[in-house]
């Protein structure tokens, strides 16, 4: 691997890069409740040839926003579901955006 390769894997925020361990540790929380997200299925992490958990940026950014939702009080269940709602919300409005410009660029408004 060459020192190109590994900086555009330190910028990809898919590269599973974090241990279990280290991604608790960046978020404040236990192994346990990143567990506990994979069984809810709100992440997926990759999982080393030896089998151990691996999180991407991306993951640990969808964490600590169910950890947010926990530590106010939202059952974890519920903030999984919550996550998963806004997810699905934002993918509709980029859509949504791309339509419309879409539209607007092959349909120009015409002057009165």
């Amino acid at each position: 691997m060459t020192a190109d390769d590994t900086r555009g894997r330190l910028d990809d925020d898919d590269y599973p890069a974090y241990t279990m361990g280290r991604a608790a540790e960046m978020l404040g929380t236990t192994p346990a409740f990143l567990r506990a997200l994979g069984e809810h299925r709100l992440i997926a992490p990759l999982r080393s040839e030896g089998g151990h958990r691996r999180y991407s940026r991306y993951q640990l950014r969808i964490a600590a926003r169910a950890r947010e939702l926990v530590d106010q009080g939202t059952p974890i269940e519920a903030a999984c579901r919550i996550i998963a709602l806004e997810d699905q919300l934002e993918e509709a409005q980029r859509i949504n955006t791309e339509y419309r410009h879409a539209t607007e660029t092959a349909h120009p408004p015409t002057a009165a």
